[in-house]
């Protein structure tokens, strides 16, 4: 004679566990009897499993990104065209004296004072060295800048590359203002800390920048 199915809650699994278990007990003609446990606790706690790992990642995968955005100023300055040979590059573009120099959004911007007291932007690509594009712009500052520079041996690029031993340089500008002249750069250590410089114009001198102290 044949056998029903026979389905059973197990209340004690529910009273014991908070949750709920179904039996599945299954009888065929040859008397053997199969029975499946079925517990809702235990698809409750594989699925919180599932969750905080897919969270944890998520974590993990934002750390690395705020630590990229941290450093990749400093590693796209480290790993391509230094500020000296960005100037050089812009020089034998735009012939003159470079002024200035400084790393914005991959690329280099030197500004040239030329003949006839002209200024020129000159853009160099920091990972290739190529000039990018250059403009002339309307700065009326020239004789003030001839001046500052009147008996100075020490160039933007030399300071550049005085400054290098500091840390990577990220710009170098004049200052011509007060009497103490000179040239001053901006560096940042691989762990993205700042430092301001300046060097000398006639020695190449570099001393921390009394400002920044």
């Amino acid at each position: 004679m044949k056998r029903n199915i026979v389905i059973a809650v197990v209340t004690a699994a529910a009273l014991v566990g908070g949750g709920t278990a179904t039996a599945l007990a299954v009888a065929g003609d040859d008397d053997d009897t199969t029975s499946v446990t079925r517990t809702d606790d235990d698809r409750d706690d594989r699925g919180e499993d599932r969750s905080d790992d897919q969270d944890n990642r998520g974590e993990d995968r934002s750390d690395d990104r705020d630590g990229d955005d941290d450093d990749g100023a400093v590693r796209a300055a480290a790993g391509g065209v230094t500020a000296a040979e960005a100037i050089t590059a812009a020089l034998k573009h735009t012939p003159g004296t470079a002024v200035s120099a400084e790393l914005d959004d991959g690329s280099w911007e030197v500004d040239v004072l030329a003949g006839g007291d002209t200024w020129h932007t000159v853009r160099i690509a920091q990972d290739s060295g190529k000039v990018l594009g250059a403009q002339k712009d309307d700065e009326d500052d020239a004789a003030e800048v001839r001046a500052a520079l009147k008996g100075a041996s020490v160039t933007a690029g030399d300071a550049a590359k005085a400054a290098a031993a500091k840390g990577t340089v990220v710009s170098v500008g004049l200052d011509d203002d007060g009497d103490d002249r000179g040239w001053e750069a901006e560096t940042r250590a691989s762990g993205g800390d700042e430092r301001d410089w300046s060097v000398g114009l006639t020695t190449a001198s570099v001393t921390a920048d009394r400002d920044d102290d």
